[in-house]
């Protein structure tokens, strides 16, 4: 029997069902309903400073954090505490919201107002940004908890009506070179003397070497790959076993993570989908589980020992969701996260 999310949830998923074929127009729509006109969904352009912005949001308390991909959707309830940034890279760091933000990538900001299902209930409210080419990078839901009038007044605050923003077509990504033009034995060897996971993506950068392409290249020494299932049984796994996992889920311009357990791991069918949900006070995850395309275990050597991320692409090559064991820098990989990864069942 299919298990359904509670009502709460299935407003989200029901609007984030389209996100999973990429509707690269969603920034323009929102900007189409900015200004006067007859329609229920109304959007109020923002603008200043995006770093600011999201400074100003912890006087409004408990607030919905989503950021999405194409494949996958995160959600986290709290507030918005210690937002910083060195240049155009910022950060968010409390227990409950933690995101990386890459401001660079943010181009357009909306306070969007939509009604919901049920004419009695309220209208959502939120705060919804976006890249150049109008693919959502990060949003901000008012909660029940939430203090209204602080929310009104940071749309009051950053609202410029006269922004009209415009969006651009992506351009289509560049293909990795080939295997061939790698110089595999310096990308080996590089990736064995890494001292901190954060060196990986310089690496990739110095050899050109595409994030597959390279679990590809010491495949057998630092990779392996997993069967498509192994998401589903590292999720329920988890949470039978009151193991506490870190889920990163990302896009160019905000990556958002939840550190803690997982309780309530749900499968389901809609629309002709399949998902597999956690659905736990204060943190939601959605993973369209009919487009995991890969999914790798990944090693990478620390000063604390090596650390494993589970990683799952979909058939797009982008990255859905990494997943790791709780723990903080200085500290060791936890034992029970190994022996998460270890049982996860292998590809055929």
């Amino acid at each position: 029997m299919i298990r359904r999310p509670p009502i709460s949830t299935l407003g989200s998923l029901r609007r984030q069902r389209q996100m999973c074929i990429r509707d690269r127009s969603e920034g323009a729509a929102i900007a189409a309903h900015a200004g006067e006109h007859e329609y229920p969904l109304r959007a109020v352009p923002l603008g200043g400073s995006w770093l600011e912005l999201l400074q100003a949001l912890e006087a409004c308390g408990p607030l919905m954090a989503l950021t999405r991909n194409a494949s996958t959707v995160h959600e986290k309830t709290g507030v918005y505490r210690n937002v910083s940034a060195t240049g155009l890279i910022g950060l968010a760091l409390s227990e409950e919201i933690d995101l990386r933000l890459f401001f660079q990538r943010w181009h357009a900001g909306f306070a969007v107002t939509e009604p919901g299902r049920d004419p009695a209930a309220p209208p959502a409210r939120s705060l919804q940004f976006f890249d150049a080419h109008g693919l959502a990078v990060h949003k901000v839901y008012l909660r029940e908890a939430s203090d209204r009038a602080a929310f009104d007044a940071v749309v009051q605050r950053f609202a410029v009506p006269s922004a009209g923003y415009v969006f651009t077509t992506a351009p289509a990504p560049a293909p990795p070179q080939p295997d061939s033009a790698v110089d595999t034995e310096g990308f080996a060897e590089a990736w064995a003397g890494m001292r901190d996971t954060h060196e990986f993506f310089g690496i990739t950068r110095r050899f050109g070497v595409e994030r597959q392409q390279g679990f590809r290249l010491v495949e057998g020494r630092f990779t392996r790959r997993l069967d498509s299932v192994a998401l589903r049984r590292l999720l329920l796994v988890a949470a039978s076993e009151g193991a506490p996992i870190m889920v990163f889920v990302g896009n160019g311009g905000c990556i958002q993570i939840h550190t803690g357990p997982v309780r309530r791991v749900v499968p389901m069918s809609t629309g002709g989908a399949e998902w597999i949900n956690v659905l736990d006070e204060g943190f939601n995850l959605h993973l369209r589980e009919d487009r995991i395309a890969q999914v790798w275990v990944v090693e990478k050597p620390t000063d604390d020992g090596h650390v494993t991320s589970v990683e799952a692409f979909d058939h797009d090559g982008e990255l859905m969701a990494m997943f790791f064991g709780a723990r903080k820098p200085g500290q060791a990989e936890r034992e029970d996260w190994r022996h998460i990864v270890a049982r996860l069942p292998g590809s055929v």
